[in-house]
């Protein structure tokens, strides 16, 4: 007899929507992969700002390597542009694109000893 009023309480609940399960099955998805593009992002945008900071930052006599692959030495920095010095024998200076750098070459600290 218990079983009857338990069977009329689940009878009368209106089924879920469409909308309402979608939401069930895959807001925790959508949420997963919200979280995981702002993480994203945000890491893309620390490495920018790291970069454009590297590009600000240079100055003569840095060692830098190009997108291009050349390596050179810094020899004057303007505005958008930088000068390398990229053979020392015949003193061959080549004008850059500031963006055109790709990164300081740092010598490590056991080759200075």
């Amino acid at each position: 007899m218990m079983s009857e009023p338990f069977l009329l309480a689940q009878a009368t609940q209106p089924a879920p929507s469409g909308l309402e399960l979608f939401l069930r099955q895959f807001f925790p998805i959508i949420l997963l992969l919200g979280v995981f593009w702002w993480w994203m992002a945000r890491a893309r945008r620390k490495e920018r700002q790291q970069y454009e900071e590297m590009l600000r930052s240079l100055k003569r006599n840095d060692r830098v390597l190009t997108i291009g692959g050349i390596i050179g030495t810094v020899v004057e920095t303007r505005d958008n542009e930088v000068v390398l010095k990229v053979d020392e024998a015949n003193n061959v200076k080549i004008r850059f694109a500031r963006s055109a750098i790709k990164e300081v070459i740092r010598e490590p600290a056991a080759a200075k000893s």
